[in-house]
C-alpha cells in the first residue's frame, strides 16, 4: 500500500510532502501516546494520531515512519509542518476518528507491526 492509497482510503488531505506519496507503507500505528509509538518499532509505517505537537514528528522520525495522519480534523501549525518537511515525512489530516481510520486501513490489509496479528 502507498501513502497515496492511505490518502484515498481515509479521504485525507495532504498537508505537506505530496512528492512522497508514492512511498510504500507496510504497517500502521494509531496512538496519542508517543511512548506507545516508541514501543512500536517497525520501518515504513504510518502513524495515526490526534496529538498535534512537534514531538509527534520527532517520534515518527526516530521510528523511520514515512507518514503522519492527524485524525479528527486536527491541523498542525506551521512549525510542525516545517519540521516534517525537513525530515521528508508526509503529513495528512482526515475528519475521521482514530478508531474508524484504523479500521478502514485494517480492512484494506494494513496491519500493526509488532506481531502481524494487530
Amino acid at each position: 500500500m502507498t501513502v497515496r492509497d492511505i490518502q484515498e482510503i481515509l479521504h485525507a488531505t495532504v498537508i505537506s510532502g505530496e512528492e512522497h506519496t508514492d512511498r510504500e507503507v507496510h504497517t500502521a500505528c494509531g496512538s496519542d501516546m508517543m511512548s506507545d509509538v516508541l514501543a512500536f518499532v517497525k520501518d515504513q509505517s504510518v502513524l495515526l494520531t490526534g496529538l498535534v505537537n512537534p514531538q509527534v514528528v520527532r517520534t515518527a522520525d526516530m521510528m523511520d515512519m514515512v507518514c503522519i495522519v492527524f485524525v479528527r480534523g486536527k491541523q498542525p501549525d506551521e512549525a510542525i509542518v516545517r519540521l516534517a518537511e525537513s525530515r521528508d515525512i508526509v503529513l495528512m489530516n482526515t475528519n475521521l476518528r482514530m478508531f474508524t481510520a484504523c479500521g478502514l486501513l485494517y480492512d484494506r490489509g494494513l496491519r500493526g507491526g509488532n506481531d502481524g496479528n494487530e
